[in-house]
């Protein structure tokens, strides 16, 4: 058996740090359900802006907020306003076809990578 990825959430800005909660990432659940991220699902975030990296699991936040907020310790490593990818991975035998997806500076769907790989273009986004 095999990790393999499975969703990726690529270029999400942080829009809070809260030292104080205790543990894991809230992510706005329309992401989520967009990449079939689920609640406490064990997360890999990457930190573009500084290079840290760092597990922990995801909980739903508000849907169409945007609100990717790092909690907990983990607010030391990744602060309001850098840039993150948010990786989830599956294990199996063989590599499927992740979910990707690429939101902008509000944390908004921009549009599907995976399916732009594939070479599907998408007439509107979802």
């Amino acid at each position: 058996m095999r990790q393999f990825l499975r969703a990726k959430i690529h270029r999400a800005t942080v829009t809070e740090a809260d030292l104080d909660y205790m543990g894991s990432v809230t992510l706005d659940s329309d992401l989520m359900e967009r990449v079939d991220i689920a609640p406490y699902e064990k997360v890999l975030i990457v930190d573009n802006t500084n290079g840290a990296r760092l597990e922990t699991y995801a909980i739903p936040g508000p849907a169409g907020s945007g609100v990717v907020c790092i909690n907990g310790a983990a607010a030391h490593l990744v602060k309001k306003g850098d840039q993150v990818i948010l990786m989830a991975f599956g294990i199996g035998d063989e590599a499927g076809t992740p979910k990707q997806i690429l939101v902008d500076e509000q944390n908004r769907y921009v549009r599907d990578i995976a399916l732009e790989e594939r070479g599907v273009i998408e007439l509107q986004p979802r």
